[in-house]
């Protein structure tokens, strides 16, 4: 299993985003291509995707088991989101995962556009 540095070399990263509620999030080139060729292969080339979930949600949610944990939504048609999954850690943040969903999961709603 591939495992995050809790620092991140800029120079290695994919893209970062700036969320609504005010952390940065990095996605690492080493992580990104994880995420598409092992986790979730339908999120290749989708970067702006995701990176639009995370600067402009239209919901966040907290994942129930971990409070450090936020999903963001942004609807790319009706009935289907992307859906981007970070970990917020001493103030900043790092991609888990991000998929394609036609669900929006349960959890504490804390921001709505």
């Amino acid at each position: 299993m591939v495992k995050i540095a809790d620092q991140i070399p800029s120079s290695d990263n994919r893209f970062e985003a700036l969320t609504p509620l005010g952390f940065r999030v990095h996605v690492t080139r080493a992580f990104w291509d994880v995420i598409v060729s092992l986790k979730h292969p339908a999120m290749a080339g989708r970067e702006q995707d995701v990176k639009a979930a995370l600067e402009d949600p239209d919901e966040v949610r907290r994942r129930k088991s971990d409070k450090d944990v936020y999903l963001f939504y942004k609807s790319v048609r009706t009935g289907r989101w992307v859906c981007a999954v970070a970990k917020q850690k001493n103030g900043d943040g790092f991609l888990v995962t991000a998929y394609p969903t036609d669900a929006i999961k349960e959890g504490e709603r804390i921001w709505l556009k």
